[in-house]
C-alpha cells in the first residue's frame, strides 16, 4: 500500500486528506517512479472543485507532475532508465503520492546539483511555458512577449526562456513583491495590473509598437487591454481564463485590423505526439542550463514546502494567490 492525497467529493481544501491506496505497478513500457516531491497546479485546484476531470485512462489521484527515482520497471522497457536514477516527469495524474507510474519516454533527468524539490518545481510550468513560446508561438529573437501572472510557476519561467531565445519579457502582476520577483527572473519590465493599465505601459514603453507574442492565462477580463497593445501579426496565445471567457464587445474586427492570431493550449489534453516532440526537445536544448555554471543559468522558484498531510493548507495558499512560484509538496 501507499499514501496518497484524495477527496470524495468536490469542494474547498477541507475535502482533502491523505488515505492508503493500493500501489500502482508498472505495465507495459513503464516505470514505477518513487515520488519524493509533486508540486501543487492550478489545475489541481479546478479537479479538486470538480471542474477538471483527468483525461480516459488517467489516475484519478491529484499531481501533474513529480520528482524522485526510479523504483521499478515494468516488462518491455529499453534500458533507458535503470533503478535508483533521479528523474522527473510530467503526469496525466497520480503525482501526490508515494509511487506513481509513468510511461518509460515520458520520463527526463534531473539536472545535477538539484534536488527533488527543485526538481518538482521544473516539469509542468516550464515544459507549458516552453511548449507555448516555442511550439505554439514560434518565439523569435528579438521579440516582445507580454507574460500575464509573471510570478506563477509558468511566468517565472516564460521569463526565463524569453531571455534564454534572446527576446524581450514583458509582464503584468498584482503585488510589488511579485513584480520584484519577474525582475529577479529577469523581466525587462512589470506592470502592477491593479494599479495601472498594462497596455497604456506596454505601448509607451514600445514605442507604440506593442507586443509579438502574448502569454494569456486570463482570458475574458483583458480581451481588449490585450488587442490594444498587441503588435501586427501579433500572437495571443490563450492557456487559461482565469478572468472568464465571455467577450463582449468587437473583437474580431478588433484583431482583423492588427491581422493577429490567437492560439488556445491545453496541456492535459495534449496528444502523447505533440508532447513528446515538446519534451525531447526540453531535454536536448533547455535542462543542460539548470546545471551549475551555465550561462544564462535557469532556475526554478520554489514559494514554500508542504508535507504531504498539510495538502489541504497548501491548496488554500495557492487559492489566494499568495505564491511566487511554485508550492512543493514533500512526501514523507
Amino acid at each position: 500500500e501507499m499514501l496518497a492525497v484524495y477527496f470524495d467529493s468536490p469542494g474547498g481544501p477541507e475535502n482533502l486528506y491523505v488515505k492508503e491506496v493500493m500501489k500502482p505497478h508498472p505495465g507495459e513500457g513503464e516505470v514505477l517512479l518513487k515520488v519524493s516531491a509533486s508540486a501543487l497546479n492550478r489545475a489541481d485546484l479546478l479537479q479538486r472543485r470538480g471542474k477538471y476531470h483527468p483525461p480516459k485512462g488517467a489516475s484519478d489521484i491529484l499531481g501533474l507532475e513529480a520528482a524522485g527515482s526510479v523504483a521499478g520497471l515494468g516488462p518491455g522497457c529499453k534500458g533507458r532508465w535503470k533503478i535508483g536514477d533521479a528523474v522527473m516527469a510530467l503526469l496525466s495524474g497520480g503525482g501526490q503520492a508515494e509511487y506513481v507510474t509513468v510511461s518509460e519516454g515520458h520520463l527526463m533527468p534531473i539536472p545535477k546539483d538539484m534536488t527533488f524539490i527543485q526538481a518538482a518545481a521544473i516539469p509542468e510550468a516550464w515544459l507549458t511555458a516552453f511548449q507555448l513560446l516555442h511550439f505554439v508561438g514560434k518565439i523569435q529573437k528579438g521579440e516582445r512577449v507580454l507574460i500575464h501572472a509573471g510570478a506563477s510557476g509558468i511566468g517565472i519561467a516564460a521569463i526565463q526562456l524569453v531571455r534564454l531565445a534572446k527576446a524581450i519579457p514583458i509582464v503584468t502582476a498584482g503585488t510589488q513583491e511579485k513584480l520584484k520577483a519577474t525582475a529577479n527572473a529577469g523581466a525587462a519590465a512589470g506592470f502592477n495590473y491593479r494599479n495601472e493599465d498594462f497596455s497604456e505601459k506596454v505601448l509607451a514603453m514600445t514605442q507604440g509598437s506593442g507586443v509579438d507574442v502574448i502569454l494569456d492565462c486570463v482570458g475574458g477580463s483583458y480581451w481588449e487591454k490585450n488587442l490594444n497593445c498587441l503588435s501586427t501579426d501579433g500572437r495571443w496565445i490563450i492557456y487559461g481564463l482565469l478572468g472568464g471567457g465571455e467577450v463582449h464587445g468587437d473583437l474580431l474586427a478588433r484583431l482583423l485590423s492588427k491581422r493577429g492570431s490567437i492560439y488556445t493550449s491545453l496541456l492535459r489534453s495534449r496528444d502523447k505526439e505533440a508532447s513528446n516532440g515538446c519534451r525531447k526537445s526540453f531535454t536536448e536544448d533547455v535542462l543542460p542550463y539548470f546545471s551549475g555554471g551555465t550561462s544564462p543559468h535557469l532556475q526554478p522558484l520554489v514559494d514554500s514546502v508542504y508535507p504531504l498531510h498539510e495538502i489541504a493548507e497548501a491548496h488554500k495558499i495557492m487559492e489566494e494567490n499568495k505564491n511566487i512560484g511554485k508550492i512543493v509538496i514533500e512526501m514523507p
